[in-house]
C-alpha cells in the first residue's frame, strides 16, 4: 500500500512541479484605447471586452503612467456584456499608459495581462510588464497539487466503494481495502479545505502571506467557485457517515450471516431436522439476508447521490458551467467523472486486494470487469461530446495547447485500454470453482489460524497461571488451612492441593506462546507463498499493477486539461484580437526634430490609416514650434520591422499644401512593432531623421 502511495505522488509531483501557471480560460478580445494605440487626447476611461463574462474586484483594472501611477478611479463596473471600463483622472499628460487587469473567469480561473497606450506619442515607461500573470509561483504551485489531490482523493473514495458494493461485499471487512477507501475520503477533505484557504491568493496578489487572510477568505466564500468548495466539504460529512456504515454496521451484519450460516451447516452435519425443523432455522437467516440487502439497497442509493453531487462541485464551478450548452454539459461531465471514479478507483481497490488482501474471488474480479467495460462505454461517449464541445475544430486539435493534452490523454486511455483487455484475458481464465490452489490457500489460512489461537491460549494460560501464584502467595494463612483441611491421603473432595510446580514448568508456558506465534507466522508466509505462486492471479496483478500506473499519469493529465483555455475559446479569442487590431483605427506620432541650422526645429506629425496590413493612406503634417505650418523643402519616411529582418520600407510622399505631405498605397506586408523612420530637411545642407516605434496591424 505504502509503496503504491509513493509511486501515486512521485509522478504526480514530477508532472505538476514544471506545470506552466494556470492559463486563463477568458481572453481579452478588444479594448479602447486599442493595444498599442497613440491617441491625440486622453481619453476618459479605458474599456476592456473580454471573450466571456469575468468578475471583479476592487483594483482588478489599473492605469499606471509614465512613472508607474495610478490614474484611475479605482472602480470597474461593467458597460455591457462582457466589456467592462474603468474611468480616468482629467488633465493626463503626454507619453506611454499602462493597463494592468486581473480578473477570475466564469470557470473560476485567473485571467491577468496587461498593455500600453500612448497620448500625444509614445515615451519610456517605469512599468514592467513581465510579472503580469496569474496563477503561478508557489501559491499556483499549491493550488494545482491540491487539484490532483482532491480528484485523486474523490476517485479512490468513490471507486474503491462502489467496487466493494458491487463487486465484492466481503471486501468491506478487509484493512486494506478500508484504510484505501478513508484515505481517499481524508485526501478529498484536506485538499478541499486547502484550496479554500489557498483561492483568495491564488486569484489575487499570489502571496504566500494571504493564504490565511480572513478577509480574503470571506471574499471567497461570496463566489462561484467559493461556494463550491464549501458544498463539496458539506458532502463530504455525508460521505463519511457512508464509510462509517459500510465499514461497521454493514460488516457488523455480514459476519452475523456468516455465522448463522455456520450454525446451520452443523446442525444439518449433526444429524439432519425435518421439513419443519429446517424452515424455523432458516427463518432467522431470511430475516438477515433481507435486512442486508435493504442495507446494501440504501447503502447504493445513498452513495450515488453524494458521490454525484461531489462530481457536480466540479461540474457547477468549471468548464462545463461556461460556453456552448452549459444546461447539457455539466450533467454529461457528471457522469464523466463518475464513470473515471468507477473505473480508475475500481481498478486501484483490485490491485489493494490482489497485493494484500488474504484472497479474492474470481467472480468480484469478473464483476468488476464489466462495471469497467460499462464505464470505458460513459467515458467514450462522454469525452468525444466534451473534445468537441471545448476544441471545435480539427485546427484548434493540434494547435492550441488544450487540444494537444487532449491528444495524450487519448492516447493514454489507448494505451490503458490495451492493458485492460490483458487484464480480462487473465480474468477470463481463473477458474470458478476452487482448484487444488485455493484448496491448499484454504489449508494454509487454517493452518494460520490455528497456530493463532494456540499462541492466544498459550498467553492466556500463562496469565491465568500467574494470577493463580500471586493469589496463592497473598493469602498464606487460608493455604495453611486448605493444608490441614485436605491430608495428603484423604479421599475427600474438596480443595485439592495444588501440584508442586518447579521453575522449568514456569518457563513452558512463555516458551509454547512464542512456537505458537513462530508457527503462526509460517503458515501466514506459506499462505503468501501459495498465493503468489498462481500463475493466474500473479499475471493478473501485474497487468493491473500496470494499468493503475498509467492511470496515475492519466489522471496527471487530466488535471493539466481543467487548468488549460479550451482550444475553442483560445482560438475565438485570437480571431476577436486579430479582428480588433485590424479595427483599431488610424495610427497618430508626433515627432519633434531639431536640424541644428537657424529655423531648424519644428516636429512631424503623421498618421496612417487605417494601420494595418496592407494598403494605408499616410499625412505628414510639418509644423512650427508655434504651432503653424512649416514649409520644409523635403520629406521622407521609411518603415522597418527589424524582428523580422524586414526594410527599411522607404516612402516619398508627395506635397500638397504648405508643410502638408501625402502618400496613398503604403503597403505594410505584415503585422508587428514597426519602427518609423522620418527625415526632414530644412534648407540645402540641413536636415533631421528622428525614430518612432508604433505597432501596426
Amino acid at each position: 500500500m505504502g509503496a503504491l502511495l509513493l509511486l501515486f505522488l512521485a509522478v504526480a509531483g514530477a508532472l505538476l512541479a514544471g506545470a506552466a501557471p494556470v492559463s486563463a480560460h477568458a481572453a481579452l478580445t478588444g479594448s479602447d484605447p486599442a493595444q498599442g494605440a497613440v491617441v491625440d487626447k486622453a481619453p476618459a476611461q479605458v474599456s476592456l471586452t473580454f471573450s466571456e463574462k469575468v468578475a471583479l474586484s476592487d483594483g482588478s483594472v489599473r492605469v499606471l503612467d509614465p512613472s508607474g501611477k495610478r490614474v484611475d478611479t479605482g472602480k470597474a463596473s461593467n458597460l455591457s456584456g462582457a466589456t467592462y471600463g474603468v474611468k480616468l483622472h482629467s488633465g493626463l499628460p503626454d507619453g506611454t499608459f499602462t493597463v494592468s487587469y486581473q480578473v477570475v473567469s466564469a470557470d473560476s480561473h485567473p485571467v491577468a495581462g496587461a498593455f500600453t497606450f500612448s497620448i500625444g506619442a509614445p515615451s519610456t515607461t517605469s512599468v514592467s510588464l513581465s510579472d503580469q500573470t496569474a496563477g503561478g509561483g508557489v501559491v499556483g504551485g499549491l493550488y494545482g497539487f491540491g487539484r490532483y489531490i482532491s480528484y485523486a482523493g474523490f476517485i479512490l473514495m468513490v471507486g474503491g466503494g462502489a467496487f466493494v458494493l458491487a463487486c465484492w461485499q466481503r471486501g468491506a471487512a478487509v484493512r486494506a481495502v478500508q484504510r484505501l477507501v478513508v484515505s481517499g475520503w481524508v485526501a478529498l477533505t484536506s485538499a478541499t479545505l486547502a484550496l479554500l484557504l489557498l483561492r483568495g491568493s491564488y486569484t489575487g496578489s499570489g502571496k504566500v502571506g494571504d493564504i490565511f487572510d480572513l478577509t480574503l477568505l470571506g471574499q471567497v466564500l461570496q463566489t462561484k467557485a467559493g461556494a463550491a468548495l464549501v458544498s463539496r466539504l458539506l458532502l463530504l460529512a455525508a460521505a463519511a457517515l457512508f464509510i462509517a456504515v459500510l465499514f461497521g454496521a454493514y460488516v457488523k451484519r455480514d459476519a452475523e450471516n456468516a455465522d448463522a450460516d455456520g450454525e446451520n451447516a452443523d446442525g444439518e452435519d449433526a444429524g439432519g431436522e425435518g421439513a419443519d425443523g429446517e424452515t424455523e432455522k432458516r427463518g432467522p437467516d431470511a430475516d438477515l439476508a433481507a435486512e442486508k440487502k435493504d442495507l446494501t439497497f440504501g447503502l447504493a442509493i445513498g452513495g450515488t447521490v453524494v458521490a454525484a453531487g461531489l462530481a457536480a462541485s466540479w461540474a457547477m464551478a468549471e468548464h462545463a458551467s461556461t460556453g456552448i450548452q452549459a444546461g447539457l454539459a455539466m450533467p454529461v461531465d457528471v457522469l464523466h467523472l463518475l464513470a473515471v471514479a468507477l473505473w480508475l478507483g475500481g481498478l486501484t481497490t483490485l490491485l489493494v486486494a490482489l497485493y494484500w488482501a488474504p484472497s479474492i474471488e474470481a467472480a468480484a474480479v469478473r464483476r468488476f470487469s464489466r462495471v469497467a467495460f460499462a464505464s470505458v462505454v460513459a467515458l467514450t461517449v462522454t469525452g468525444l461530446y466534451q473534445s468537441w464541445r471545448q476544441v471545435g475544430s480539427w485546427s484548434a486539435l493540434t494547435d492550441t495547447t488544450y487540444g494537444q493534452l487532449l491528444l495524450v490523454k487519448v492516447g493514454l486511455v489507448a494505451v490503458l485500454v490495451g492493458v485492460a483487455w490483458i487484464s480480462r484475458r487473465w480474468t477470463a481464465q481463473i477458474p470458478e470453482t476452487p482448484e487444488a490452489v485455493d484448496t491448499a490457500e484454504t489449508a494454509a489460512t487454517a493452518e494460520a489460524a490455528d497456530a493463532t489461537d494456540s499462541a492466544e491460549t498459550a498467553d492466556a494460560d500463562a496469565e491465568e497461571k500467574q494470577r493463580a501464584e500471586v493469589a496463592a502467595g497473598a493469602s498464606p494463612v487460608a493455604g495453611a488451612s486448605s493444608m490441614a483441611a485436605a491430608s495428603p491421603g484423604s479421599d475427600t473432595p474438596g480443595t485439592p492441593a495444588a501440584p508442586d510446580k518447579g521453575p522449568e514448568d514456569a518457563e513452558d508456558s512463555p516458551r509454547a506462546a512464542q512456537l505458537a506465534r513462530q508457527r503462526a507466522a509460517v503458515a501466514t508466509a506459506r499462505q503468501k507463498r501459495i498465493r503468489d505462486a498462481d500463475p493466474l492471479r500473479s499475471g493478473l496483478r501485474r497487468s493491473v499493477l500496470a494499468e493503475a500506473g498509467v492511470a496515475v499519469v492519466l489522471l496527471a493529465v487530466t488535471t493539466a486539461l481543467t487548468s488549460t483555455e479550451p482550444g475553442r475559446t483560445e482560438e475565438a479569442a485570437k480571431a476577436a484580437t486579430a479582428s480588433a487590431s485590424q479595427r483599431s483605427g488610424p495610427l497618430s506620432l508626433t515627432i519633434p526634430f531639431d536640424t541644428g541650422g537657424q529655423d531648424g526645429k519644428g516636429s512631424a506629425r503623421l498618421t496612417l490609416d487605417p494601420a494595418r496590413v496592407g494598403g494605408n493612406e499616410m499625412h505628414v503634417f510639418v509644423t512650427r514650434p508655434n504651432g503653424k505650418a512649416f514649409d520644409v523643402p523635403e520629406v521622407k519616411v521609411a518603415f522597418t520591422l527589424d524582428a523580422k529582418d524586414i526594410g527599411p520600407l522607404p516612402v516619398v510622399p508627395d506635397r500638397i499644401a504648405t508643410g502638408h505631405w501625402t502618400a496613398s498605397g503604403v503597403q505594410i506586408p505584415m503585422a508587428g512593432d514597426w519602427k518609423i523612420t522620418v527625415t526632414v530637411r530644412t534648407s540645402d545642407i540641413d536636415q533631421a531623421t528622428v525614430n518612432k516605434n508604433a505597432k501596426i496591424g
